[in-house]
């Protein structure tokens, strides 16, 4: 097997076991398995049905995280082309968890700006889990002005647990840096396209992710604080994650009915860390289909329509927000 099974997938993980083993048994000793093998198969088509088709949210939460994921380079090797990183905020520092540089997207020049992780410990650390510093935000907007300079629409990929909340993070003014972000991205004249490809958290997420269109793959998640930070928060107890993840509607089937974001990128069944050329062909589909809508607006009723679309998120009741999952 080429994937590592989530707890709740174990059964999925022991059938697709079993039946390379029937299949691998009948080809080395010639023995027709058929029967046992097509049983077997319908077994594990059932068992596909059953726990993919009624993800909890906690689960889709895995499933974002899960380690052998797409990452944001990952879809820039295969999205876009002539990718080039550009490196530093001219302040401080170049933050390695934010990669973010020019790219061709169809036949569009494009700024791209990225959240990056790693797959161990290695890289975890060179990436710092994907939690970006006060620079990485600064590097981000830089080179969307340049962007807006040269006429070149912005493509944000989004997949952090958070800003990275350190002590040099604070020395540094992290909040000051998302919130300059949040005001500039608002005004910028060029379109914005966002994607949440794994996990969209808090500030850290919304730091980039103010865009004319905001699409999010099936199994990512938004949310403006983790399921765990929540039920340590309600429950004094982090052991209510599950709880708090359904109660947050932080799943993109719950973002796209509140219209938090504008479209869910479907992803191969288990997730897209089975499937990585199925799913990097539909992001760039929806990438190039959103970029070529928004650019044909004119730059006066873009920037309208995006301070319209984030003034209105929300489902009110009585006067009262109550449904919003997504707003830092």
């Amino acid at each position: 097997m080429d994937w590592q099974p989530l707890d709740f997938e174990r059964p999925i993980f022991e059938l697709e076991r079993r039946l390379q083993d029937l299949k691998n048994h009948s080809d080395k000793h010639d023995v027709d398995l058929d029967s046992a093998i097509k049983e077997l198969e319908t077994k594990l088509r059932e068992t596909n049905r059953q726990i993919y088709g009624r993800l909890t949210a906690w689960q889709r939460v895995q499933i974002a995280r899960h380690v052998q994921r797409p990452f944001a380079l990952d879809y820039i090797e295969r999205c876009f082309t002539n990718w080039v990183e550009l490196h530093g905020d001219r302040r401080f520092a170049d933050d390695r968890a934010m990669p973010c540089g020019l790219a061709t997207l169809g036949s569009q020049r494009c700024v791209v700006i990225t959240h990056q992780k790693g797959r161990n410990t290695k890289e975890n650390v060179l990436r710092n889990f994907g939690c970006a510093h006060p620079e990485g935000y600064r590097k981000a907007l830089r080179l969307m002005r340049l962007g807006e300079k040269f006429g070149m629409p912005v493509i944000s990929l989004i997949d952090t647990p958070g800003a990275f909340p350190g002590i040099g993070s604070e020395e540094r003014h992290i909040s000051e840096a998302i919130a300059v972000n949040l005001r500039e991205m608002m005004r910028l004249r060029v379109p914005i396209i966002a994607a949440v490809i794994g996990e969209g958290g808090s500030g850290g997420a919304l730091g980039i992710g103010v865009a004319d269109h905001v699409s999010i793959l099936e199994n990512a998640y938004y949310s403006v604080i983790s399921p765990e930070a929540c039920s340590a928060i309600l429950w004094r107890d982090r052991r209510h994650a599950a709880e708090a993840a359904e109660a947050l509607k932080l799943t993109a089937q719950d973002l796209l009915k509140l219209e938090v974001v504008d479209e869910i990128v479907p992803e191969p069944q288990g997730g897209a860390h089975r499937d990585y050329d199925s799913v990097t062909a539909n992001l760039g589909e929806a990438l190039r289909h959103a970029l070529q809508q928004t650019s044909q607006v004119p730059v006066a009723d873009l920037l309208e329509r995006r301070y319209q679309k984030f003034r209105r998120l929300g489902v009110y009741a009585g006067g009262k927000s109550v449904g919003v999952s997504a707003r830092a």
